[in-house]
């Protein structure tokens, strides 16, 4: 380093250079700036402090979206209508990429929310209004949602022999909302027992025959009670709702049959028994939409489950038996839009439907990509045919009764008030243009005991206020009092003066003539209750004085 120095310190080293070499170190320093003061030190340090927590911040809202897994949604773009589908299905598979550049009628984008059962919760009311909750963990970060799905693609299975994985409560909670979906929600929820999908497939095996149906043989058991005929060895025992290689044994004889018979009864459950077919291959056929496909699968590993181990795997011919096969059930349950069906090739040659499986079937080939595109188109197609038939209804906005303001009626309002019996003791005439039906009638009113009798005013003369003036029409104001009860419960001592006083008289006649019942017209504004509340209380107050002299 000291030899460096010394060198570079040399000018007739630096001098003998080439020209442009190592100009940096012959170009004079800039001047150095002078020292800040006390505010812009100040200044410049809340600066970095302000910009460091902002960054910060801004940092940490990237990195929580990007571990939430929120940048692979496809959410719709600003501004554009877009329909929300659930995807329920295992993270393994990103149903978002399917789905990308895929539009709905109507220029709706499609929004994926993709999950599995375990992370779904839902709320439904009878009303049609239903929110579905999201809770899961993306890259250790725990992710919330609330939304409610235009549709629902399900492939994931409902009901499983694995522990606290009957997911049966979330199909019936959709059901009760009434989302459509791909299978049909009824179809997935019977699809959670396999002995009651083969009850319909015996019902087919019935009207086809044996040799256009090759239904396998089967034996179901409600329950280990019941396991006490002997069939003949060996046999495949599956324990419940058996599926994907899990509660499936072979039996060879009857004392493992006993010994399979005692897990059953602890597993308090049903079971089913089969002849045991010793298989050449197997072969599954499945159907996506109008897309059929066949795959031969060769157990290599020797296990007597081909869909356990290793297996050789190929795709083979669609032949019309095996169309046939499938179309006959996919009719099931109202139709199946995705379904599979699973025959055994015995090495006596004859093949032998044993199970169906729903949408929830696992894609296997080289044709997996293809596979899920079909999947995606079939839920675009059943979208479009779905949505169109049903409209987005509109938000119900409670709608306020106003009450009028004023007498003033509709005309519509005066066509619904019932017939009136007319006031009693000489009150007003009916307004005009309101008719009854009953005739008027003179009601005496029965007085209290120990009151004495009010004289009556003339029939037929117009009654006046306490004030003097004529009563309101129709079009006016009803008065601050348009009504005072005097009950025998709360009638007050008579007065000692057998001489009525007759400005009360005329109001009594007043509040007779305009005692309506609870559907009359005239009905005081929420408005105007607390400035009327005074003058009711003095008008009670002044009654009060006039009974009490």
């Amino acid at each position: 380093m000291n030899f460096l120095r010394r060198r570079l310190s040399d000018s007739s080293f630096i001098a003998n250079l080439p020209n442009g070499y190592m100009t940096d170190l012959q170009r004079p320093e800039p001047p150095q700036p002078p020292p800040p003061t006390a505010p812009d030190r100040s200044r410049q340090s809340g600066a970095q402090v302000a910009g460091g927590f902002f960054s910060s911040i801004t940092n940490a809202v990237k990195q929580t979206a990007a571990s939430a897994g929120l940048g692979e949604q496809s959410a719709g773009v600003p501004g554009r209508r877009s329909r929300i589908l659930l995807v329920i299905d295992e993270p393994h598979t990103d149903w978002a990429k399917c789905f990308r550049g895929k539009k709905l009628q109507g220029d709706y984008d499609i929004r994926i929310e993709q999950a599995e059962f375990s992370e779904i919760n839902l709320i439904a009311h009878s009303d049609g209004t239903f929110a579905v909750d999201l809770q899961m963990f993306r890259n250790g970060t725990r992710v919330v949602r609330s939304f409610r799905p235009d549709f629902v693609l399900i492939r994931q299975h409902s009901f499983s022999m694995a522990e606290n994985e009957d997911f049966r409560n979330l199909i019936i909670g959709m059901q009760y909302a009434g989302i459509p979906s791909v299978n049909s929600l009824e179809s997935i929820y019977n699809f959670c027992d396999k002995p009651w999908v083969f009850a319909q497939l015996i019902s087919a095996y019935k009207a086809l025959g044996a040799e256009k149906f090759p239904l396998i043989e089967q034996t179901y058991y409600p329950n280990h009670k019941e396991m006490l005929a002997m069939p003949s060895f060996p046999v495949v025992v599956k324990i419940g709702h058996a599926h994907s290689g899990m509660g499936k044994v072979k039996i060879e004889n009857h004392y493992d049959f006993q010994d399979i018979a005692s897990v059953v009864a602890l597993t308090q459950t049903y079971a089913t028994t089969e002849p045991f077919i010793d298989s050449k291959y197997d072969i599954r056929i499945q159907k996506i939409g109008n897309n059929y496909k066949a795959y031969m699968r060769t157990s290599i590993s020797g296990n007597w489950k081909t869909n356990t181990g290793s297996a050789m795997l190929e795709q083979v011919a669609m032949s019309d038996r095996y169309k046939m096969w499938v179309d006959m059930c996919s009719e099931i349950f109202g139709g199946l839009d995705i379904c599979a069906v699973k025959i055994v090739h015995g090495k006596d040659g004859k093949d032998y439907i044993i199970e169906v499986m729903d949408c929830t079937m696992p894609v296997i080939g080289e044709h997996q990509v293809e596979d899920r595109q079909l999947i995606a188109e079939l839920v675009v197609n059943k979208m479009n045919y779905v949505l169109s038939k049903t409209p987005i209804p509109s938000p119900q906005r409670p709608t306020a009764t106003a009450q009028p303001q004023s007498g003033t009626m509709k005309e519509s309002e005066q066509s619904k008030i019932p017939a009136q019996r007319p006031p009693p003791q000489g009150g007003p005439s009916q307004p005009q243009g309101l008719e009854f039906d009953q005739p008027p009638q003179s009601v005496d009113k029965q007085e209290p005991p120990g009151q004495d009798r009010h004289p009556e005013p003339e029939p037929l003369g117009p009654p006046t206020t306490a004030a003097g003036s004529s009563p309101p029409s129709v079009g006016q104001a009803l008065p601050a009092v348009s009504r005072v009860e005097t009950s025998p419960d709360h009638q007050m001592d008579p007065p000692q003066k057998t001489q009525p006083h007759p400005q009360l008289n005329k109001s009594q006649s007043l509040t007779n003539a305009f005692n309506f019942s609870q559907s009359s017209f005239f009905r005081l504004s929420t408005n105007e209750d607390e400035a009327k509340a005074d003058t009711i209380r003095s008008l009670r107050k002044s009654f009060a004085s006039l009974f009490s002299e």
